[in-house]
């Protein structure tokens, strides 16, 4: 009897344990962010540190995507436009992986939620709500770019932020109740069940150690950033 395609399958680290505590903890963070905002009081402190938290994440996510483990390298989930047809017609070309971590679609998503919310804290960095809570970085803009970038960071900001995890969810959803997969458990444990062929990514002692380095650095230069704010005379 020839054996099932299920029995050829192994478990394959798709997402390094540096990636999947990046995705975890930005959730949190935007969690946060938007709760503390909306309640605001004394609680602006800890939107104001959740955003320096996730400015902190999403720049080592950067750094995360040029050395990180391979299917969380940017070059792994960036295709052509004929990828994405091709995707979408169910009719991939040998050795494209559609499936295995980010597909194009799932590409398109992360690249989208990566740049607004990159957009959402630098835009915060500047913002002034006029009643007691600026960004550190106000004193480098004129009254109206503030007023500006307030207005966006308030408003449409955060919109669009709403939208895109919708759309997020949505997907894992689809995944879940129309192909019988679910997206979030690789996402918790890191590993999926692929053919052997699939290469799996690093996710040695060296490489959660160079993350974490990486990350103290990203901490270092966003407190740095804020520091110099807070300098008087420039």
């Amino acid at each position: 009897m020839p054996a099932s395609p299920e029995a050829s399958l192994r478990p394959v680290r798709v997402w390094d344990l540096p990636t999947r505590l990046f995705h975890w903890s930005l959730a949190l963070c935007v969690v946060g962010a938007v709760v503390s905002a909306k309640i605001g009081g004394n609680l602006m402190d800890w939107h104001m540190r959740l955003g320096y938290a996730a400015f902190t994440l999403l720049l080592f996510r950067i750094l995360w995507g040029l050395v990180g483990g391979r299917w969380s390298r940017f070059a792994s989930f960036l295709y052509s436009p004929q990828a994405l047809i091709r995707y979408l017609r169910g009719k991939p070309l040998p050795g494209e992986h559609f499936e295995v971590g980010h597909s194009p679609l799932g590409a398109l998503s992360v690249f989208g939620l990566l740049a607004i919310l990159a957009a959402q804290v630098g835009t915060g960095l500047f913002a002034d709500d006029e009643i007691a809570t600026t960004g550190p970085l106000i004193r480098f803009v004129s009254g109206a770019t503030s007023s500006l970038l307030t207005g966006y960071h308030k408003h449409w900001g955060q919109w669009i932020i709403y939208g895109l995890v919708a759309l997020h969810v949505l997907a894992i959803l689809f995944y879940v109740f129309k192909r019988g997969k679910t997206l979030v458990r690789p996402m918790l444990v890191g590993d999926k069940q692929l053919p052997a062929e699939v290469p799996a990514s690093r996710d040695g002692a060296g490489s959660r150690l160079l993350a974490l380095i990486l990350l103290l650095a990203c901490a270092g230069l966003v407190a740095w950033l804020i520091a110099l704010g807070a300098q008087p005379g420039l």
